[in-house]
Protein backbone atom coordinates (compact mmCIF):
# COMPACT_ATOMS: atom_id res chain seq x y z
CA UNK A 1 0.00 0.00 0.00
CA UNK A 2 1.53 3.70 -0.53
CA UNK A 3 0.90 6.23 1.66
CA UNK A 4 1.53 9.99 1.20
CA UNK A 5 1.43 12.99 2.88
CA UNK A 6 -0.94 15.03 2.43
CA UNK A 7 0.69 18.53 1.75
CA UNK A 8 -1.19 20.17 5.14
CA UNK A 9 0.32 17.71 6.98
CA UNK A 10 3.87 18.89 7.73
CA UNK A 11 3.12 20.08 11.13
CA UNK A 12 1.27 16.91 12.26
CA UNK A 13 3.95 14.64 11.12
CA UNK A 14 6.25 16.21 13.03
CA UNK A 15 4.21 15.75 16.07
CA UNK A 16 4.01 12.57 15.68
CA UNK A 17 7.74 11.34 13.70
CA UNK A 18 9.90 13.90 15.37
CA UNK A 19 9.12 12.42 18.84
CA UNK A 20 12.17 11.47 20.72
CA UNK A 21 10.20 8.75 22.45
CA UNK A 22 7.29 6.95 20.81
CA UNK A 23 4.13 6.71 23.18
CA UNK A 24 2.24 3.30 22.54
CA UNK A 25 -1.24 4.59 21.67
CA UNK A 26 -2.38 7.51 19.79
CA UNK A 27 -5.36 9.24 18.94
CA UNK A 28 -5.97 11.03 15.56
CA UNK A 29 -9.21 13.19 15.65
CA UNK A 30 -10.68 16.03 13.72
CA UNK A 31 -13.02 16.60 11.05
CA UNK A 32 -14.15 13.25 8.48
CA UNK A 33 -12.05 14.20 5.17
CA UNK A 34 -9.43 15.91 6.91
CA UNK A 35 -7.01 12.98 6.09
CA UNK A 36 -6.54 10.89 9.12
CA UNK A 37 -6.30 7.79 7.61
CA UNK A 38 -3.60 8.43 5.29
CA UNK A 39 -2.07 10.23 8.09
CA UNK A 40 -2.47 7.01 10.45
CA UNK A 41 -1.26 4.73 7.23
CA UNK A 42 2.15 7.10 7.00
CA UNK A 43 2.49 6.83 10.42
CA UNK A 44 2.39 2.92 10.66
CA UNK A 45 4.77 2.65 7.80
CA UNK A 46 7.45 4.89 9.63
CA UNK A 47 6.54 2.96 12.38
CA UNK A 48 7.20 -0.69 10.81
CA UNK A 49 10.42 0.68 9.32
CA UNK A 50 13.56 -0.94 10.24
CA UNK A 51 16.28 1.95 8.94
CA UNK A 52 14.22 5.19 8.54
CA UNK A 53 16.19 8.10 7.53
CA UNK A 54 15.10 11.91 8.32
CA UNK A 55 11.92 10.96 10.15
CA UNK A 56 10.56 8.85 6.59
CA UNK A 57 10.35 5.25 6.29
CA UNK A 58 13.38 3.88 4.10
CA UNK A 59 11.34 2.46 1.65
CA UNK A 60 14.48 -0.26 0.66
CA UNK A 61 14.08 -2.75 4.11
CA UNK A 62 11.79 -5.55 3.91
CA UNK A 63 9.15 -4.19 6.03
CA UNK A 64 9.04 -1.06 3.78
CA UNK A 65 8.60 -3.39 0.92
CA UNK A 66 6.01 -5.64 3.13
CA UNK A 67 4.36 -2.32 4.09
CA UNK A 68 4.11 -1.59 0.29
CA UNK A 69 2.29 -4.70 -0.85
CA UNK A 70 0.15 -4.55 1.44
CA UNK A 71 1.58 -7.90 3.60
CA UNK A 72 3.35 -6.54 6.09
CA UNK A 73 1.94 -9.16 8.91
CA UNK A 74 2.57 -7.03 11.97
CA UNK A 75 0.21 -3.83 10.69
CA UNK A 76 -3.29 -5.12 11.50
CA UNK A 77 -6.12 -2.92 11.23
CA UNK A 78 -9.06 -3.16 13.24
CA UNK A 79 -12.57 -1.26 11.10
CA UNK A 80 -16.01 -2.07 11.25
CA UNK A 81 -17.10 -5.56 9.06
CA UNK A 82 -19.81 -3.18 7.23
CA UNK A 83 -19.69 0.16 6.99
CA UNK A 84 -21.21 2.29 9.04
CA UNK A 85 -21.50 -0.77 11.61
CA UNK A 86 -20.17 -1.09 15.20
CA UNK A 87 -16.72 -3.16 15.95
CA UNK A 88 -17.51 -5.63 17.59
CA UNK A 89 -16.53 -6.93 20.56
CA UNK A 90 -15.18 -10.66 19.31
CA UNK A 91 -13.16 -8.57 16.74
CA UNK A 92 -11.56 -6.63 19.52
CA UNK A 93 -10.84 -9.98 21.50
CA UNK A 94 -9.31 -11.38 18.15
CA UNK A 95 -7.39 -8.71 17.85
CA UNK A 96 -5.85 -8.94 21.27
CA UNK A 97 -5.10 -12.41 20.70
CA UNK A 98 -2.85 -11.13 17.73
CA UNK A 99 -1.04 -8.45 19.72
CA UNK A 100 0.24 -11.27 22.35
CA UNK A 101 1.60 -12.88 19.95
CA UNK A 102 5.52 -12.59 19.20
CA UNK A 103 6.37 -9.89 16.01
CA UNK A 104 6.86 -11.75 12.95
CA UNK A 105 9.09 -9.11 12.03
CA UNK A 106 10.69 -8.90 15.21
CA UNK A 107 10.09 -5.26 15.38
CA UNK A 108 6.96 -3.24 16.39
CA UNK A 109 3.61 -4.37 15.61
CA UNK A 110 1.10 -1.35 15.05
CA UNK A 111 -2.56 -1.43 15.29
CA UNK A 112 -4.80 1.01 13.23
CA UNK A 113 -8.43 1.37 14.29
CA UNK A 114 -11.26 3.31 12.65
CA UNK A 115 -13.28 4.65 13.61
CA UNK A 116 -12.80 4.35 17.12
CA UNK A 117 -16.17 5.36 17.95
CA UNK A 118 -17.52 2.46 16.10
CA UNK A 119 -16.44 0.37 18.91
CA UNK A 120 -19.48 -0.51 21.12
CA UNK A 121 -18.87 -0.16 25.00
CA UNK A 122 -18.42 -3.96 25.61
CA UNK A 123 -15.27 -4.18 22.63
CA UNK A 124 -14.22 -0.47 24.08
CA UNK A 125 -13.93 -1.96 27.16
CA UNK A 126 -12.15 -4.91 25.99
CA UNK A 127 -9.70 -2.71 24.23
CA UNK A 128 -8.64 -0.93 27.16
CA UNK A 129 -6.36 -2.62 29.00
CA UNK A 130 -4.30 -3.48 25.99
CA UNK A 131 -4.41 0.17 25.20
CA UNK A 132 -3.18 0.78 28.94
CA UNK A 133 -0.18 -2.08 28.71
CA UNK A 134 0.64 -3.10 25.02
CA UNK A 135 1.85 -6.44 24.51
CA UNK A 136 5.72 -5.83 23.40
CA UNK A 137 6.32 -3.43 21.27
CA UNK A 138 2.82 -2.51 19.92
CA UNK A 139 2.15 0.78 18.90
CA UNK A 140 -1.83 1.64 19.14
CA UNK A 141 -3.32 4.27 16.56
CA UNK A 142 -6.83 5.23 16.74
CA UNK A 143 -8.70 7.46 14.29
CA UNK A 144 -11.96 9.53 15.51
CA UNK A 145 -14.30 11.55 13.59
CA UNK A 146 -16.27 11.92 16.94
CA UNK A 147 -14.41 12.30 19.69
CA UNK A 148 -17.10 13.39 21.91
CA UNK A 149 -18.69 9.67 20.95
CA UNK A 150 -15.50 7.77 22.72
CA UNK A 151 -15.14 6.94 26.46
CA UNK A 152 -13.56 8.90 28.42
CA UNK A 153 -11.35 5.86 29.26
CA UNK A 154 -9.90 5.36 25.88
CA UNK A 155 -8.83 9.05 25.25
CA UNK A 156 -7.18 8.68 28.61
CA UNK A 157 -4.82 6.13 27.08
CA UNK A 158 -4.01 7.87 24.43
CA UNK A 159 -1.80 10.57 23.16
CA UNK A 160 -4.47 13.27 21.53
CA UNK A 161 -3.22 14.36 18.17
CA UNK A 162 -5.41 16.80 16.27
CA UNK A 163 -6.04 17.08 12.98
CA UNK A 164 -7.73 20.12 12.21
CA UNK A 165 -9.39 20.80 8.49
CA UNK A 166 -6.66 22.80 5.92
CA UNK A 167 -7.50 26.10 4.80
CA UNK A 168 -9.83 26.52 1.85
CA UNK A 169 -6.97 28.17 -0.51
CA UNK A 170 -5.23 24.24 0.47
CA UNK A 171 -8.29 22.74 -0.15
CA UNK A 172 -9.44 24.05 -3.06
CA UNK A 173 -5.76 23.59 -5.01
CA UNK A 174 -5.60 20.15 -3.57
CA UNK A 175 -9.23 19.16 -4.66
CA UNK A 176 -7.77 20.84 -8.08
CA UNK A 177 -5.06 18.77 -8.61
CA UNK A 178 -6.93 15.62 -8.40
CA UNK A 179 -9.67 16.89 -10.26
CA UNK A 180 -8.17 19.17 -13.08
CA UNK A 181 -11.37 18.66 -14.89
CA UNK A 182 -12.91 20.97 -12.62
CA UNK A 183 -13.10 24.84 -12.38
CA UNK A 184 -11.73 26.75 -9.05
CA UNK A 185 -15.62 28.06 -8.52
CA UNK A 186 -16.62 23.99 -8.78
CA UNK A 187 -13.76 23.20 -6.19
CA UNK A 188 -15.09 25.77 -4.04
CA UNK A 189 -18.32 25.01 -3.91
CA UNK A 190 -17.38 21.52 -3.17
CA UNK A 191 -15.31 21.92 -0.74
CA UNK A 192 -18.61 24.56 0.69
CA UNK A 193 -20.48 21.38 0.21
CA UNK A 194 -17.79 18.97 2.48
CA UNK A 195 -18.10 21.84 4.93
CA UNK A 196 -14.01 22.26 4.23
CA UNK A 197 -12.63 18.69 4.32
CA UNK A 198 -11.11 18.28 0.54
CA UNK A 199 -11.33 14.36 1.22
CA UNK A 200 -14.70 14.31 1.63
CA UNK A 201 -15.24 16.78 -1.38
CA UNK A 202 -13.67 14.33 -3.62
CA UNK A 203 -16.14 11.79 -2.27
CA UNK A 204 -18.85 13.92 -2.89
CA UNK A 205 -18.12 14.51 -6.42
CA UNK A 206 -17.68 11.05 -6.65
CA UNK A 207 -21.29 10.63 -5.57
CA UNK A 208 -22.54 13.35 -7.85
CA UNK A 209 -23.50 15.68 -4.93
CA UNK A 210 -23.93 18.80 -7.28
CA UNK A 211 -27.10 16.79 -8.58
CA UNK A 212 -27.96 15.83 -5.15
CA UNK A 213 -27.75 19.21 -4.08
CA UNK A 214 -29.82 20.98 -6.71
CA UNK A 215 -32.75 18.12 -6.09
CA UNK A 216 -32.81 19.02 -2.60
CA UNK A 217 -32.83 23.13 -2.77
CA UNK A 218 -35.38 22.50 -5.90
CA UNK A 219 -37.19 20.56 -3.12
CA UNK A 220 -37.12 23.27 -0.29
CA UNK A 221 -38.24 26.33 -2.67
CA UNK A 222 -41.03 23.52 -3.58
CA UNK A 223 -41.68 22.91 -0.06
CA UNK A 224 -42.42 26.86 0.51
CA UNK A 225 -44.59 27.56 -2.30
CA UNK A 226 -46.29 24.35 -1.23
CA UNK A 227 -46.08 22.81 -4.21
CA UNK A 228 -44.57 19.69 -2.68
CA UNK A 229 -45.25 18.25 0.42
CA UNK A 230 -43.28 17.02 3.43
CA UNK A 231 -44.13 13.43 2.59
CA UNK A 232 -43.68 13.59 -0.68
CA UNK A 233 -40.05 14.86 -0.65
CA UNK A 234 -39.26 12.35 2.16
CA UNK A 235 -40.21 9.82 -0.07
CA UNK A 236 -38.12 11.65 -3.24
CA UNK A 237 -35.04 12.00 -1.04
CA UNK A 238 -34.72 8.15 0.30
CA UNK A 239 -31.99 7.61 -1.31
CA UNK A 240 -29.79 10.66 -0.51
CA UNK A 241 -26.92 9.71 2.59
CA UNK A 242 -29.36 11.14 6.32
CA UNK A 243 -25.47 12.65 7.19
CA UNK A 244 -25.74 14.53 4.33
CA UNK A 245 -29.22 16.02 4.55
CA UNK A 246 -28.40 16.40 8.00
CA UNK A 247 -25.54 18.57 7.46
CA UNK A 248 -27.08 20.93 4.83
CA UNK A 249 -29.77 21.47 7.31
CA UNK A 250 -27.91 22.24 10.47
CA UNK A 251 -26.10 24.61 7.73
CA UNK A 252 -28.82 26.26 6.90
CA UNK A 253 -30.79 26.88 10.47
CA UNK A 254 -27.23 28.46 11.73
CA UNK A 255 -26.84 30.62 8.66
CA UNK A 256 -30.43 31.97 8.46
CA UNK A 257 -30.10 32.55 12.58
CA UNK A 258 -26.75 34.29 11.93
CA UNK A 259 -27.91 36.55 9.38
CA UNK A 260 -31.51 37.75 11.61
CA UNK A 261 -28.73 38.72 13.98
CA UNK A 262 -26.18 40.57 12.08
CA UNK A 263 -27.83 41.32 8.17
CA UNK A 264 -24.84 40.31 6.55
CA UNK A 265 -25.46 38.68 3.54
CA UNK A 266 -21.78 37.97 2.63
CA UNK A 267 -22.61 35.18 5.04
CA UNK A 268 -25.79 33.39 3.94
CA UNK A 269 -23.29 30.71 2.45
CA UNK A 270 -23.87 29.03 -1.53
CA UNK A 271 -25.56 31.05 -3.78
CA UNK A 272 -28.03 28.70 -4.27
CA UNK A 273 -29.78 29.23 -0.98
CA UNK A 274 -29.47 32.80 -0.15
CA UNK A 275 -32.67 33.87 -1.03
CA UNK A 276 -34.48 31.49 0.70
CA UNK A 277 -32.41 31.73 3.46
CA UNK A 278 -32.46 35.53 3.58
CA UNK A 279 -36.48 35.16 3.46
CA UNK A 280 -36.74 32.82 6.01
CA UNK A 281 -34.55 34.76 8.35
CA UNK A 282 -36.97 37.34 7.54
CA UNK A 283 -40.42 35.79 8.51
CA UNK A 284 -39.70 32.98 11.14
CA UNK A 285 -39.93 33.75 14.77
CA UNK A 286 -36.75 33.61 16.58
CA UNK A 287 -37.64 31.15 19.51
CA UNK A 288 -39.16 28.74 16.28
CA UNK A 289 -36.25 28.79 14.30
CA UNK A 290 -33.82 27.74 17.43
CA UNK A 291 -36.65 25.03 18.46
CA UNK A 292 -35.91 24.04 14.64
CA UNK A 293 -32.09 24.34 15.49
CA UNK A 294 -32.11 21.75 18.83
CA UNK A 295 -34.15 19.47 17.25
CA UNK A 296 -31.85 19.36 14.12
CA UNK A 297 -29.01 18.99 16.19
CA UNK A 298 -30.54 15.99 18.27
CA UNK A 299 -31.09 14.35 15.19
CA UNK A 300 -28.11 14.93 13.33
CA UNK A 301 -26.33 12.82 16.77
CA UNK A 302 -28.77 10.50 16.33
CA UNK A 303 -27.91 10.05 12.57
CA UNK A 304 -24.45 10.16 13.39
CA UNK A 305 -24.82 7.34 16.00
CA UNK A 306 -26.36 5.12 13.41
CA UNK A 307 -29.72 5.35 16.02
CA UNK A 308 -31.77 3.26 14.63
CA UNK A 309 -34.60 5.27 12.83
CA UNK A 310 -37.51 5.35 10.22
CA UNK A 311 -36.01 7.23 7.84
CA UNK A 312 -38.75 8.31 6.01
CA UNK A 313 -40.41 9.54 8.83
CA UNK A 314 -37.42 11.34 10.41
CA UNK A 315 -36.90 13.08 6.91
CA UNK A 316 -41.15 13.93 7.26
CA UNK A 317 -40.43 15.12 11.05
CA UNK A 318 -37.82 17.07 9.33
CA UNK A 319 -39.67 18.97 6.44
CA UNK A 320 -42.65 19.48 8.59
CA UNK A 321 -40.48 21.43 10.83
CA UNK A 322 -38.67 22.90 7.87
CA UNK A 323 -42.21 24.24 6.52
CA UNK A 324 -43.60 25.37 9.97
CA UNK A 325 -40.53 28.31 10.25
CA UNK A 326 -42.93 30.24 8.04
CA UNK A 327 -46.32 31.47 9.70
CA UNK A 328 -49.28 30.72 7.82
Amino acid sequence: MNSKLLPWQAKLWQSLAGRNQQAHAYLLHGPAGSGKRELAECFAAFLLCRAPVAQQPCRRCTACKLYAADTHPDLIRLEPEEAGKAILIASVRDLVERILQTSQQGGRKVVIVEPAEAMTTGSANALLKSLEEPAGSTIFVLISHQLSFLLPTIKSRCVLQACPLPTEQESVNWLQEQQPELSVEQCRTLIALASGAPLYAKKLLADDVLTVRDQVVNGVKQLFKQQSTPSELAVAWAKIPQELLFDWFCQWAQLILRYKITEDESQLGLADMRVVLKFVASKAPLERLLETQDWLLEHRQKVLRRVPLRADLLLEGLLVRWQALLPR
